[in-house]
């Protein structure tokens, strides 16, 4: 179970549902971060929720999730690739004293907005944003959903020092159901059950009894489980395309600047990637402009 996520649909009704347990990924994520625990949890749910809402991805590329504010926590973001590949990050401000008992509002600050940002590999980047007015992460999502995408979604997401675990719920537009009334009940009663579950049984349980254990009066159907990995996108050849795009004489000046080597630091892994003089020439296949 550890690290899995798992699909699954209301055969009767036109809901469907996914549920995520993570442990090894959570665990590295977090050595990659060394943030408060406080800090750590929310950036689980970050975590969590990406996974989640990558399911809802039909081509190659990446969901990311990210708040953004004024506050202790400036900035918290995780990525979730079509392939179930999974990075984050969390930024605390200098000198900030967090607060084990802040909400996510109260963490990310005034002008506090949450994102969803889909980026397909081939095609166009879509983006929506709303502003953070919910007290946790689970409302917030709810709130995204209810006034960018107008479809009916829940999220019930528990975090630990070391196990993090969510369901996520969704109203589908289909023909499951006999009748409207009866798409109502169904998703009332969804909601009812899974507003029973415990934060030892999203951390504990195996999928397949948490789904009988919530829903086994509604007959739900597995469509299938993705393990998920913490694995970071960069590269030492993303590296260089970056530099390449600044252009030649602000990459030679920062050479300069940083005394004839230049760090390029990955936020996600903390991998170095150095570039010495002969690399930066090798990158613009020329020796170095006259710097004025």
């Amino acid at each position: 179970m550890s690290d899995q996520l798992e699909r699954f649909i209301f055969s009767q009704h036109d809901i469907r549902g996914q549920m995520v347990t993570l442990t090894d990924s959570y665990r590295e994520v977090l050595e990659n971060n060394r943030l408060p625990q406080p800090v750590d949890q929310l950036l689980g749910e970050f975590l969590a929720a990406a996974c989640l809402l990558s399911t809802t991805l039909k081509f190659e590329g990446l969901l990311a999730l990210q708040a953004r504010g004024e506050g202790d926590v400036p900035l918290i973001m995780a990525e979730c690739t079509h392939q179930s590949d999974l990075r984050g990050i969390a930024r605390i401000a200098e000198g900030a004293q967090v607060d084990g008992d802040a909400s996510l509002s109260q963490l990310i600050g005034k002008r506090g907005t949450l994102a969803i940002t889909i980026e397909p590999r081939d095609g166009e980047r879509y983006q929506g944003i709303v502003p953070l007015e919910k007290e946790t992460l689970a409302g917030c999502l709810e709130d995204y959903f209810t006034q960018s995408e107008q479809l009916a979604t829940r999220f019930w997401i528990e975090s630990s020092p070391d196990t993090v675990g969510g369901i996520m719920l969704q109203v589908l537009p289909g023909n499951n159901a006999t009748s409207e009334e009866e798409n109502r009940d169904g998703w009332e009663t969804a909601q009812y059950l899974a507003e029973t579950v415990t934060a030892e049984e999203l951390h504990q349980l195996p999928h397949d009894q948490l789904m009988h254990r919530l829903f086994h009066e509604m007959k739900p159907a597995a469509l299938g489980t993705a393990n998920i990995r913490f694995r970071c996108s960069c590269s030492r050849e993303r590296s260089a395309r970056a530099l390449v795009s600044l252009g030649a004489e602000e990459v030679y000046q920062l050479l300069e600047q940083q005394g004839g080597e230049i760090s390029a630091d990955c936020q996600f892994c903390n991998t170095h990637y150095r570039f010495d003089r002969a690399d930066i020439e090798n990158l613009f296949n020329a020796p170095p402009p006259t710097l004025h």
